[in-house]
């Protein structure tokens, strides 16, 4: 059986839009094991959880991000399925727009660093081509639905 994790691609947007594209900027964080790899919050589903109060207490554990600091965009799920550490595992995604530009990053003992990075430097942070495409397709969606 596959394992099971929930995450959001947490991001911010700038009041003014910079001429680069780079009015959206996205959360990443880097692992304190092994690989130091680059990724939203996440974490894996514990017994009595549906999937987005998963991503949600991840957030808040991995990030310090409270759920009443963020705004699910609807809409937008993705579902990343890729073999980690020899076994199965599905990823679900949801993007999570914070409500304070400046929101405080409280980053977990799991975690050494954090970035708001632009879609070009989060998609060469994030070194899984699975990833990278969530990125660009949750750039895209918000994008293509602002008013």
């Amino acid at each position: 059986m596959a394992l099971r994790a929930c995450g959001l691609i947490v991001f911010r947007r700038h009041l003014i839009p910079k001429m680069d594209n780079s009015a959206i900027e996205f959360l990443l964080l880097q692992a304190s094991d092994g690989i130091h790899h680059w990724t939203p919050p996440k974490g894996h589903v514990e017994p009595g959880e549906n999937d987005l109060e998963t991503a949600l207490r991840e957030t808040q554990e991995e990030a310090g991000i409270e759920t009443g600091q963020l705004t699910i965009i609807e809409g937008f799920r993705r579902e990343l399925n890729y073999v980690a550490r020899g076994k199965p595992k599905t990823v679900i995604y949801w993007l999570a727009e914070v409500k304070d530009f400046n929101v405080e990053i409280r980053l977990s003992h799991e975690h050494q660093a954090y970035r708001w990075l632009g879609l070009d430097e989060a998609c060469q942070l994030a070194q899984f081509k699975e990833m990278k495409a969530v990125l660009q397709e949750g750039h895209q969606f918000l994008c293509s639905t602002e008013a």
